[in-house]
């Protein structure tokens, strides 16, 4: 088991933070991680704008990592969104040809941006109304941070996906640069510390409440999940970094600060 505070041998997640996907480590460049991370700035003022690049993106990786595991493209593929909001990646997978499918508890989420996505489903990713082996893809991008229980979330997500389907986390590191989102960097000072000056600054509460619907979550939690999961480990890669420092995620407590969005990428046991 690995510790956040205390380096330990390398296991078999650690030495996985080089995946085998070409596809997506050709794409992994420099520039893609300053688009990326500049489009943060809009997040909260310009949603559309920020998440409509994400989508591109995500769909982009996944498809990458599908095509190097099962020779295949996302055409027919169903592809499931655990905490998909409004459905802002649906035209992204959709144009790939894929069966895109949104799973979101909050209804008012679901509607946030007008979109209508056919076949959204409202309901938790710790306890997915879906049955075993479901669906070829599933995916979950910036939401295990959101969530109290996100190895329950994780479990989930490999139980629906079909034995040799792909599943894809990806989730805020609490103690990396966006963790606070938000409030942050106040968040390094504290979860409610960095509510109440929020709160005090702009006159509201935020969007993503610590405690509530914000919670800390890192780097060494999801190594050590992945480790004791029964499915394989395809790869563990920080996912706004260019592909020459993906060797931050192999060490120990640096990795807490600087990985700011970890992706676990494995496949359902078969």
């Amino acid at each position: 088991m690995l510790r956040a505070d205390r380096p330990g041998p390398r296991t078999t997640t650690e030495r996985r933070s080089t995946p085998p996907a070409p596809s997506f480590a050709r794409r992994a460049t420099l520039r893609r991680s300053l688009r990326l991370l500049g489009s943060f700035r809009h997040e909260q003022t310009d949603p559309a704008l920020f998440y409509g690049g994400i989508a591109t993106d995500t769909a982009e990786l996944v498809a990458d990592f599908y095509r190097d595991l099962t020779g295949r493209g996302l055409r027919g593929a169903i592809v499931l969104d655990v905490g998909g909001g409004p459905g802002y990646f649906a035209d992204e997978f959709g144009a790939a040809g894929a069966h895109y499918l949104p799973v979101e508890p909050d209804p008012a989420e679901m509607h946030a941006a007008g979109l209508r996505v056919p076949g959204a489903v409202r309901g938790s990713g710790m306890a997915l109304p879906f049955r075993d082996a479901a669906v070829d893809i599933c995916i979950s991008s910036n939401v295990a941070e959101h969530v109290p229980h996100p190895w329950l979330m994780a479990e989930e997500m490999l139980r629906v996906t079909k034995p040799g389907g792909l599943m894809i986390l990806s989730y805020t590191v609490w103690s990396g640069p966006f963790g606070g989102h938000e409030t942050g960097p106040w968040h390094y000072l504290g979860g409610e510390y960095a509510a109440r000056r929020y709160r005090r600054r702009t006159g509201r509460e935020p969007k993503n409440r610590y405690g509530v619907s914000l919670f800390e979550v890192g780097v060494a939690e999801g190594l050590r999940w992945a480790e004791t999961a029964a499915s394989p480990v395809v790869a563990v890669f920080p996912r706004y970094h260019p592909r020459w420092a993906w060797w931050l995620v192999r060490v120990p407590v640096v990795r807490e600060f600087l990985v700011s969005n970890l992706v676990l990428v494995m496949t359902a046991q078969r």
